[in-house]
């Protein structure tokens, strides 16, 4: 596996839980959110997103309250959903964008939408709702209706995926997830809670990229103890993979 796509398509045919939490009624299946992952990839592709464009990302719970921070995941993965529907689309994505955004997309919860002023050639989509904006669109509504096929066009590991604190390609997310998990011991038993915010390299590789790849479950927004943990702070598991050791050098 080569590009995030990869991942993506791999998980498509996999069996398991992906995702978990407390606040979501149901698990969120690999095959589920692979094919919600190529619906997003089409879906930004109307509005713009194409192979070297950006597209900011905002990671929160659908409905956030006052002791939300951007960055940490509690009710839904929506934030990661649209990363790597970018990603599929060869965009360069920002998870931790500033509050003037320049992108052809900016994806965020309805409620902090307001906190970021859009550059004239930005579409805003919101996750959460409601939405009163008839200039925003509604992620997840817009999703459902979606084309549930892999969107078109091609990705080279040499191409850039992530804005952080440099620009990471495909292929170093991609070496950097096997390496974790191989690391790790990671596998389709192990369980991943996900503690840190998911706007590093690192975060991302370890908290998406490593258990997707190994077929793990990731869960969040509880105190459920895991296997392992993703954090930058004292958490309850013996393992931790700090972000800073899941960053590509």
């Amino acid at each position: 596996m080569q590009v995030l796509g990869d991942l993506v398509a791999q998980a498509r045919d996999r069996d398991g839980v992906l995702f978990r939490s407390p606040e979501r009624a149901t698990p969120y299946s690999y095959s589920d959110f692979a094919t919600n992952a190529w619906k997003g990839g089409n879906l930004l592709r109307h509005y713009g997103v194409r192979h070297g464009t950006r597209v900011a990302v905002v990671v929160g719970p659908k409905e956030p309250t006052d002791g939300d921070r951007p960055g940490y995941l509690r009710d839904a993965p929506d934030a990661l959903l649209a990363f790597l529907a970018a990603a599929l689309d060869g965009a360069i994505v920002d998870m931790d964008p500033p509050n003037a955004v320049d992108a052809t997309a900016l994806v965020a919860p309805a409620a902090w939408l307001d906190r970021y002023t859009q550059g004239p050639g930005t579409k805003g989509l919101a996750y959460g709702g409601p939405v009163d904006d008839p200039t925003i669109a509604q992620f997840e509504r817009e999703l459902w209706s979606e084309n549930p096929l892999q969107p078109p066009g091609e990705v080279a590991p040499d191409d850039a995926v992530l804005a952080a604190d440099r620009t990471y390609t495909h292929g170093e997310l991609m070496a950097e997830s096997g390496r974790v998990v191989a690391d790790y011991d990671i596998d389709a038993e192990t369980t991943v809670a996900l503690r840190a915010p998911m706007t590093t390299a690192g975060a991302v590789v370890a908290g998406l990229l490593a258990p997707m790849r190994a077929g793990a479950t990731v869960v969040f927004g509880g105190d459920e103890e895991a296997d392992i943990a993703v954090a930058d702070r004292n958490v309850p598991e013996e393992i931790v993979v700090r972000p800073g050791d899941a960053t590509p050098s």
